[in-house]
């Protein structure tokens, strides 16, 4: 039986009663943070929610993208309000659960939480969660974008219907500031600018925090050495890992079609000539992914 929730209010001004170092995977969409997240979400001591967050954080009042005129998905620490992180803070916990399905017995839990959405809002989750650490998964742009073109076109990854102002049916993804701009512009231009966007307010956010707080691994090390990097990520985090992840790690729930080195090339003549446009945030990736590899 799950237990009842032992927080009456946290102001984040005394020590948190509950989430210890809950640890946030940031990354643009269909980076691989599925993957990561299922396969992180297996150590000893670890509680998810087992999916993404969308509908735990945006159907609390004030945090829809509804409620701001459907600007963007972005939230930050003046969207925290006290009934804000009280109700997002019981309904994690309320949520939560281990590798077998367990609810947390009482006392402090190690949560892992993965939401594409969530590059958008870590001033909001610090607010939230003032001992939040992060992992920055860090995927090749290219390979990236020609999975975002994919999910469009596949109509699997609708956010929005209906989209106010939006001149198609849906829209795909996290909703990202500016996105009135790109109405009527091509897709592969549409998903471009999402990934710069996404891309650049994650970095804003790393570039500003205490380098203790946050790691970064790279997708590509991740998929060749998988047991060598999650336990570098889990002695980073103090994660408790009692598992050795051997061989290729399993597809994630999110798959499409079946990884394979250069499948972005069915697209490279649509990403390459915006490569230009992305240079310097991709060269600011690169270097924020050296800053934040552990050894």
């Amino acid at each position: 039986m799950r237990k009842e929730n032992p927080e009456r209010e946290f102001t984040g001004e005394q020590e948190d009663p509950l989430f210890d170092r809950p640890v946030f995977i940031l990354s643009p969409p269909r980076s691989g943070s599925t993957l990561l997240f299922e396969t992180l979400s297996q150590a000893s001591s670890i509680f998810t929610i087992g999916s993404e967050s969308h509908g735990i954080i945006e159907q609390i009042e004030g945090l829809s993208p509804r409620d701001k005129g459907y600007e963007s998905n972005m939230l930050g620490a003046s969207d925290a309000g006290p009934v804000q992180v009280r109700e997002l803070r019981e309904r994690f916990y309320s949520a939560l659960h281990d590798r077998s399905g367990c609810a947390p017995m009482p006392g402090k839990v190690r949560m892992l939480e993965k939401t594409p959405k969530n590059a958008l809002r870590v001033d909001f989750i610090k607010t939230v969660f003032p001992g939040a650490r992060f992992i920055f998964l860090y995927r090749d742009p290219r390979e990236t974008i020609g999975s975002m073109i994919d999910a469009w076109r596949s109509q699997h990854f609708r956010t929005y219907l209906d989209l106010p102002g939006w001149p198609y049916a849906s829209w795909s993804l996290l909703l990202v500031p500016g996105w009135r701009d790109l109405a009527r512009r091509p897709l592969h231009e549409i998903v471009c600018a999402q990934w710069q966007i996404t891309m650049n307010c994650l970095l804003d956010s790393l570039e500003s925090m205490n380098s203790q707080r946050w790691c970064a691994v790279d997708y590509a090390s991740l998929i060749r050495e998988p047991d060598f990097e999650i336990r570098k990520i889990s002695n980073f985090h103090g994660i408790e890992w009692d598992r050795k992840v051997s061989g290729v790690l399993p597809l994630s729930r999110n798959t499409l079609t079946v990884p394979a080195p250069g499948k972005w090339h069915k697209h490279a003549s649509l990403i390459e000539p915006m490569l230009p446009l992305l240079a310097p945030t991709i060269e600011r990736a690169r270097l924020a992914l050296k800053a934040g590899l552990v050894s």
